[in-house]
């Protein structure tokens, strides 16, 4: 594995600096956000192998980015945090942090806590894209091929056609669509008949007699990339030992 991209999402400035000088001069990747909403976005152009996440940000609660990128299950994640006792503690591993570091710290033990994280990555094996016959979805990119063309999707329905090819088959209920693809929480499920249909324009051979993405009748959608090419397929996942 090479150069360890690192995303550093705190509130504070002079501390996400010197977090990031420290990161950088350790031959890492680095880019840094302040708030919740700006990190969505960096997160959307390029998965980072590592986020270092703040609890407390300025526009909302970094749990809530923590269980997103958990449920991603792209990056391995450090949760920074004032709150030290044990309940928050418990809370934070709970949302999907892979570490919990107390504030105030030293640089040298959040160096160590990032290298142990990094050691982890470099002893697993993360796939670049998932594969089913003439479709492929590159994971690192973000990017979809379909019979060697490239497919226009916005992030929002990247992430949605990724959560329903990992059930690898099963049928998801629109809620749990929301939960799993969505970053922010949304009360309205019909958000995901919407971008579903823009799916189907853009993949399906006829969006009006869809067979990638099939209804499931009083539960939701599901992937059937078996359809598409009129025969069973078993998904190919290129990888990298990292």
């Amino acid at each position: 594995m090479g150069s360890i991209h690192i995303l550093v999402v705190e509130g504070n400035p002079h501390l996400r600096s010197l977090l990031g000088w420290h990161l950088q001069q350790a031959g890492h990747i680095v880019q840094q956000s302040a708030t919740l909403h700006q990190a969505k976005s960096l997160f959307y152009k390029r998965l980072p192998d590592l986020a270092i996440i703040d609890s407390d940000l300025p526009d909302g609660d970094g749990l809530e980015l923590c269980h997103y990128l958990y449920q991603q299950q792209q990056s391995l994640i450090l949760l920074l945090s004032a709150r030290n006792s044990q309940g928050d503690i418990v809370k934070g591993l709970k949302a999907g942090a892979d570490d919990y570091l107390s504030k105030p710290f030293g640089m040298q033990e959040f160096m160590a806590r990032v290298e142990a994280l990094i050691r982890r990555l470099r002893m697993t094996t993360a796939p670049l894209y998932l594969g089913y016959g003439d479709l492929t979805i590159d994971l690192v990119q973000r990017r979809v091929q379909l019979k060697g063309e490239f497919i226009d999707l916005t992030p929002q329905e990247f992430s949605l056609l990724y959560v329903l090819a990992q059930a690898e088959g099963i049928a998801l209920s629109r809620s749990e669509l929301l939960r799993r693809a969505w970053p922010n929480s949304i009360d309205n499920p019909r958000t995901i008949d919407t971008h579903v249909l823009s799916l189907r324009k853009k993949l399906e051979i006829d969006p009006r007699q869809p067979s990638l993405i099939q209804t499931v009748r009083n539960v939701g959608y599901r992937f059937n990339p078996e359809r598409i090419q009129g025969k069973h397929l078993q998904p190919s996942v290129a990888a990298v030992a990292n």
